[in-house]
């Protein structure tokens, strides 16, 4: 079998997985409800290079993947939220849409209820709805299953109330539901690739403007695998924000000498040397890694113009050791994986993806050594942590959208 056949037998197993998920959620919406739903597919991501740098204004290299959520959702006339999480263990949760600028349990409804929130904050008028949503996004794993349920609501809402939102809005009103309903300081990545994805191309996003390009990254000889340690660690009020804040006060403090500066976007590397000693030491370890991740997705996005993906996987394991050593949001399972990729010829690059402290790396795998390469890693990490790690082969897709 060639490459060519192997890229399309796990296409065809990855499309026939998607149809099965699509048909699952309506039979449970149209069973619960007893009407027709809009359906509505939201992406996962990835995320290439460029960790922690969307909250402070710098670079991001995102694509969405077809690991997705599928939301089922009509308008009901009872002036109430119906929602139903199909992959829970949980009935059917009722809001009055008077109260839906509460807190809810269970936890995950305030991703649904953050939106409506925020659409209301923003002089959008929605009614009662229902909604049933499942998907196959590892939870807790870095892919952003939060930015996909968001995302898929919000879309869901701006066609279901006529909204005429765009994709920018849309993505500013999920990011926001995440920082002020859920309580996540997270930037504006996970929400844009989500909605703005394209099969076949990666997303260099400038998280200062919003402006962004599209890079083409279609390779049958190279193939981009998760590695799941199964850690879950929760963000909301964890190191994550801690980190956030940290940002902001390098950025203030070198305010100081430069007015100009309003973001760590801002601050050149000479500056950041030059002040470092009126910086406490933590502070300027974080502000480094995040002008030296920067400068890496600039790098890295030349490398694919130049088809090289051989430097191109090694700014990714420069990547992760900013991320263990500088910025601190690694753990030993992180580092594990990474470690046995580093020992296999068939891996490009490797890295932890996401927030930290668990979830996944992303890993760049040569395609006729990736059965060897699974192997491997999983003996590696199962005789240090007496446990195996999930692996995901993860195709670049297109961003949210309308299924029916």
């Amino acid at each position: 079998m060639n490459l060519t056949e192997r890229k399309d037998l796990t296409e065809r197993k990855n499309l026939a997985e998607r149809k099965e998920l699509i048909k699952k959620i309506e039979r449970s919406f149209r069973s619960r409800f007893r009407k027709d739903p809009l359906l509505i597919e939201s992406p996962g991501r990835v995320n290439l290079i460029g960790e922690h740098t969307d909250y402070n204004h710098g670079f991001v290299l995102p694509a969405a993947i077809d690991r997705i959520i599928v939301l089922a959702m009509a308008r009901n006339e009872q002036d109430l939220i119906r929602l139903h999480a199909a992959d829970m263990d949980s009935g059917c949760v009722e809001i009055p849409v008077q109260n839906s600028y509460k807190k809810n349990d269970p936890g995950w409804a305030n991703y649904v209820l953050g939106v409506v929130d925020q659409l209301a904050k923003a002089g959008h008028v929605t009614g009662g709805f229902d909604c049933v949503f499942g998907g196959n996004i590892p939870i807790g794993a870095g892919m952003s299953s939060s930015a996909a349920l968001e995302s898929g609501v919000v879309f869901g809402l701006s066609e279901l109330f006529d909204l005429g939102l765009s994709r920018l809005e849309m993505t500013r009103i999920a990011q926001r539901a995440e920082n002020h309903f859920v309580g996540v300081q997270c930037g504006i990545m996970d929400q844009f690739a989500s909605l703005h994805g394209k099969k076949n191309c990666v997303i260099k996003l400038d998280c200062r403007s919003l402006d962004f390009e599209l890079y083409p990254f279609d390779r049958d000889d190279v193939r981009i695998m998760l590695c799941d340690t199964n850690v879950r660690r929760e963000l909301a009020g964890s190191e994550y924000n801690i980190r956030r804040q940290q940002c902001e006060e390098g950025a203030a403090a070198l305010h100081k000498h430069d007015p100009s500066i309003h973001s760590l976007r801002d601050v050149s590397f000479s500056l950041l040397e030059e002040h470092k000693n009126d910086l406490d030491p933590v502070v300027y370890r974080r502000c480094r890694y995040v002008l030296e991740e920067n400068r890496r997705v600039q790098m890295g996005c030349e490398d694919l113009s130049k088809n090289d993906f051989v430097s191109f996987g090694k700014r990714m394991y420069q990547s992760h050791y900013g991320l263990r050593d500088d910025y601190e949001v690694s753990c030993p399972e992180l580092d594990l994986l990474v470690e046995a990729a580093e020992k296999q010829e068939g891996v490009l690059g490797s890295r932890m993806m996401g927030g930290g402290f668990g979830g996944c790396t992303i890993n760049l795998v040569i395609q006729d050594r990736a059965e060897q390469v699974v192997e491997e890693i999983t003996q590696y990490y199962h005789e240090r942590m007496g446990t195996s790690p999930g692996v995901y082969i993860a195709n670049i897709g297109d961003g949210t959208r309308l299924l029916s």
